[in-house]
């Protein structure tokens, strides 16, 4: 659980990092940065500052804030019923690096290191270096996650309708929706 202290401290580094990829945002927007900590309380280690600009029926726009080495945790978007296969999803790189991971042969050398305690909860291991203008997009219902470069990243991700709170995690461990007390 996070204090409010420590989100409005996230918030304001998520909102150093959007800026130093140039972006733009409303006072408005300042103020509705999500900071995902996936309820493993080591923030620094695994999580994301998000700002949601748009999430309708048929498309879904974010950016995500990532600091040094932090990690997005291992997870897939499934199926939501007969008439929506799950969440399809292109991840671009504004600023920084990122390692993107997804099902294929196993990349040689990683560049990312495991969450120390967490690396039984990381399975897909074929290694996509996201620059700056560069983007990868994810079939519905793919186990992917995802790691900043040394300096951090800032990644807009593009998608259809996001359902956060269905995501399907490899660690039981995470919840999904931060809780700040």
């Amino acid at each position: 659980m996070l204090t409010m202290k420590e989100m409005q401290e996230r918030q304001k580094q998520a909102l150093e990092l959007f800026s130093n990829a140039g972006i733009v945002l409303t006072e408005a927007e300042k103020s509705q940065i999500e900071i995902a900590d996936f309820g493993l309380g080591q923030f620094e280690q695994t999580g994301l500052g998000v700002l949601v600009y748009v999430n309708t029926d048929r498309c879904c726009a974010k950016e995500l804030a990532m600091l040094p080495n932090q990690t997005c945790p291992e997870h897939r978007h499934p199926p939501i019923d007969d008439t929506n296969p799950g969440k399809e999803e292109t991840f671009r790189c504004r600023w920084g690096k990122a390692y993107l991971y997804v099902p294929g042969e196993k990349s040689h050398p990683l560049q990312s290191k495991l969450p120390a305690g967490s690396e039984n909860a990381y399975t897909v291991w074929r290694e996509i270096e996201l620059n700056p203008g560069e983007q990868y997009t994810l079939a519905p219902d793919t186990l992917h996650w995802f790691q900043a470069g040394r300096e951090g990243a800032v990644l807009s991700e593009f998608s259809t309708k996001s359902t956060d709170e269905k995501d399907v995690f490899t660690d039981e461990k995470i919840q999904r929706v931060t809780k700040v007390g």
